[in-house]
């Protein structure tokens, strides 16, 4: 069962052509539920659907796990506490975690930037986390791992690489950068986002836990057996916020607002109000839009402090994906042009998976 609207919210109407486009996609990607979301400039049209039969609550208005695509809250975070001069970029992680504390001196190196751009020469995940998580890989693979554990594997690490000279994706980075904000503020990481970025921005439908019964999506697993409900253990600044597609569609409108659209100001539903002129949160939108780095043969990939950054025939997109066990979600958006794209599926990734494409699709191949 399929539906289209444009929601009370929205500025406009929804664009007929929008809304088949929007059917199109969905159409393509196999799930029991499936929400696309894309907003103009601030007007909406969100569709939904999926191979099993809507519940009560309508799918956009429900929480789904975002797993990676959870570092892009955390990169803003980071970008509001250095525009309020509470932590410096280069600041040291080892030094705000545990002063004086002996470790390695490429762990001594290791800056704020460096966790949150990869680029800390630490391995995706610590090496052991894995005998842990190997016996209940497809159930709770994070849940056993603290955020003390965590904490002594990072002090303890040895790099692969000097801090700064190469790229290597790492969840295990940015949780250390999640830890290591709570410790330099001392705020728990929870209240330090809500804080910062999730009161700010009105994103009342976004948070780091489980809510009620009834207000969460439910995962599935390629053979359409449910998934219980992610815990990140250690892990929550790289993967565990939660978020309705519409608080999505708004987290990314507040990332277009005054982008090459003529001024700061938002037509977006819920971007107005005294907390948006609030001057570092507007520098830190603008922040972590700006490109830092570019990895890769040749040197073609370019990155923000916390998006993705590919060209496209209307402009940059900006984006991140990410996947939990029986969840997915994808943020996107053009800063030139308004447009913003917000994807959510509740089933497990595999290999002839359409979902992150048909999602990327419709942010770099719409007019």
């Amino acid at each position: 069962m399929t539906d289209t609207t444009a929601l009370p919210e929205s500025a406009a109407p929804a664009e007929p052509a929008t809304a088949r486009l929007l059917a199109e996609a969905a159409g393509r990607i196999d799930a029991p539920d499936v929400v696309l979301a894309v907003s103009r400039n601030g007007a909406r049209t969100v569709h939904t659907g999926g191979g099993a039969a809507p519940g009560p609550v309508p799918r956009e208005r429900l929480a789904h796990e975002l797993g990676s695509a959870s570092k892009p809250y955390a990169g803003l975070l980071l970008a509001r506490l250095v525009a309020q001069g509470r932590v410096r970029y280069e600041d040291r992680a080892a030094d705000l975690l545990a002063p004086g504390f002996p470790v390695h001196p490429a762990v001594r190196r290791i800056t704020l930037r460096h966790l949150l751009t990869h680029t800390s020469g630490l391995p995706g995940l610590p090496a052991d986390f894995y005998p842990q998580a190997v016996p209940r890989w497809s159930t709770d693979p994070y849940g056993g791992y603290p955020a003390d554990r965590v904490v002594r594997a990072f002090l303890r690490a040895r790099p692969r690489h000097r801090p700064g000279t190469r790229w290597h994706y790492s969840n295990f980075a940015v949780s250390v950068l999640g830890h290591t904000l709570a410790a330099a503020t001392g705020t728990p990481w929870e209240v330090l986002l809500h804080q910062q970025v999730l009161a700010p921005l009105r994103l009342d439908a976004t948070r780091v836990r489980p809510g009620p019964e009834g207000a969460e999506a439910v995962g599935h697993r390629r053979d359409g057996t449910p998934v219980p409900a992610l815990d990140t253990g250690g892990f929550t600044a790289a993967g565990a916020v939660r978020a309705t597609p519409l608080d999505m569609l708004t987290f990314l409108e507040a990332h277009t607002a005054g982008a090459g659209l003529g001024g700061p100001e938002s037509t977006g539903p819920g971007l107005t109000g005294p907390g948006l002129t609030d001057p570092t949160l507007a520098a830190a939108l603008a922040e972590v839009r700006r490109p830092v780095l570019r990895r890769g043969l040749r040197h073609t990939h370019t990155h923000t402090l916390t998006w993705f950054h590919h060209p496209s025939p209307y402009g940059p997109v900006l984006f991140h994906a990410g996947a939990t066990l029986g969840q997915q979600a994808f943020l996107g958006f053009r800063p030139d042009t308004g447009l913003a794209v917000a994807a959510t599926a509740t089933r497990r990734v595999h290999r002839a998976d359409t979902f992150v494409a048909t999602a990327y699709g419709l942010l770099t191949e719409t007019p």
